[in-house]
């Protein structure tokens, strides 16, 4: 079976589960990486009633779809962030509570085992396509965000006092090991994407968050490399120094400039889409991303899962940026070579 082409649904959240996978289908799409936002996955009404996920899995059948992660960024920030307001408008009522910081983190970090137990549920009633698909990759996967605790120190002005970073790594692994531990438990994987405001943003993060952890069996990452272009970090690196742990892939563009712009890389408080940014998400394809070099590596890797289109671009149509992003992943993706292409001079 070909690597999947998916849609992640959390730029969706706004269209009913139903009127979303039909949309899907038409635009070209083989699944859905599920958000736990909107109505396409609630993690609380997969636990509290058990013919939820086969009414999920049923839409998604009704329209020749599939699911092979599901995706809760949103709590998951909440786990190991400094709360504030901005926390409030993107948490379930549930986890957001009387938002007292303390609250908001312990109820986060036990909605996020939830989600680790409501995937399993969902993942243990899919269809045995999907099962089979789990089966060959090895993992079932929920896909997330961590939060930082130090990602306000990001630039280190006032001077940093001694220790401060180290505490805060500290702090991301007491708080996140024991929902990783449980996540072992149920044989479900969590994959951070790294990302800017995570604990993980760049390579030399990514190995002190792993370090944290003791290089936990159950902590990979969502590879998206559009969050390391604009940046000026080596994806394809990333891929070489962590591919062993990426269990998810979102393709996504970004266009950064080549020459100095009035915006900078911080972003200058303005919108995406503003005229003078250094750097835009856009449709895949339209960006700078080097996805031929990505594919070729993930073929070293023997990388089986899906190809996840995480669809962004400030100046598109949605729908047409959907539909084109679709099939540009099937023409970029291709099987690896099960023999050398020379094989055939010593015959």
């Amino acid at each position: 079976m070909p690597r999947p082409v998916c849609l992640f649904t959390g730029q969706w959240a706004d269209l009913p589960l139903e009127t979303l996978a039909r949309k899907a289908r038409e635009l070209g799409y083989d699944g859905l990486e599920l958000a736990c936002w909107g109505d396409h996955f609630d993690v609380q009404r997969a636990l509290q009633d058990r013919a939820y996920v086969a009414r999920q899995w049923s839409v998604l059948q009704d329209h020749g779809l599939l699911s092979f992660a599901i995706s809760n960024h949103l709590v998951g920030q909440a786990v190991a962030d400094r709360i504030d307001e901005r926390h409030r408008a993107i948490l379930p009522d549930h986890v957001w509570g009387d938002g007292q910081p303390d609250g908001v983190r312990a109820r986060a970090a036990a909605e996020m085992i939830d989600t680790g137990r409501a995937a399993r549920l969902f993942f243990d009633a899919a269809p045995q396509a999907v099962k089979e698909h789990l089966e060959r990759t090895q993992r079932t996967v929920v896909v997330g965000f961590t939060g930082s605790p130090i990602w306000h120190m990001a630039y280190a002005f006032p001077p940093l006092p001694s220790g401060a970073i180290e505490a805060g790594y500290a702090e991301f692994a007491r708080l996140w090991t024991p929902i990783l531990d449980e996540y072992r438990k149920l044989a479900v994987s969590f994959a951070l994407e790294v990302h800017p405001t995570e604990i993980a943003f760049d390579l030399a993060s990514t190995e002190r968050a792993l370090g944290a952890l003791g290089g936990h069996p159950a902590f990979g990452f969502n590879f998206d490399p559009s969050h390391f272009g604009y940046q000026g970090v080596d994806y394809l690196g990333f891929l070489r120094r962590f591919g062993t742990r990426v269990w998810n892939v979102h393709v996504k563009d970004v266009w950064w400039s080549p020459v100095p712009t009035p915006v900078g890389t911080f972003g200058g408080h303005v919108e995406f889409g503003h005229d003078g940014r250094h750097w835009d998400f856009r449709s895949p394809g339209r960006g700078r991303v080097d996805f031929e070099g990505i594919v070729r590596i993930l073929n070293q890797l023997d990388y089986q899962g899906p190809l996840t289109v995480e669809w962004e671009d400030a100046l598109m149509d949605r729908e047409h940026g959907a539909r084109e992003a679709a099939g540009f992943v099937r023409r970029l993706d291709f099987p690896r070579s099960a023999r050398a292409f020379d094989a055939a001079f010593s015959e």
